[in-house]
């Protein structure tokens, strides 16, 4: 037997600020959408190197305001890349924590991703 990655789910309340967030600011690609009809809440598979996340509308999938920590090669690369891409509802900044430097970016719906290079 062999765990393999999580694939954390997150909540979204809006798909267009969802995807301006993930897809244009982070710079994640996505990989598959599905809705049970047309008028009925989206699940959807986004991917950035070797993360992978879920975004769901979905009631009971996950909750709003959740954390997820991701390790990083480089974060400055990672910060100048977010820093040239003028969102303008983040502009975050690298801190030096015990364990590295780290930059945490809430999405619009609150969760909290949480980029850390270790020391």
């Amino acid at each position: 037997m062999t765990l393999r990655a999580a694939i954390p789910i997150l909540r979204i309340f809006s798909v267009e600020k969802a995807y301006e967030f993930y897809l244009g600011y982070l710079g994640f690609t996505l990989e598959w959408e599905h809705r049970f009809a047309d008028d009925l809440p989206l699940y959807a598979q986004i991917k950035r190197g070797d993360v992978v996340f879920h975004l769901s509308e979905h009631h009971g999938d996950s909750t709003p305001g959740s954390a997820v920590f991701l390790p990083v090669d480089d974060i400055d690369a990672l910060h100048q890349e977010l820093q040239s891409k003028q969102y303008r509802y983040a502009r975050p900044g690298v801190e030096t924590v015990d364990w590295g430097r780290e930059m945490a970016i809430a999405d619009p719906f609150g969760n909290r991703l949480r980029f850390c290079q270790f020391s």
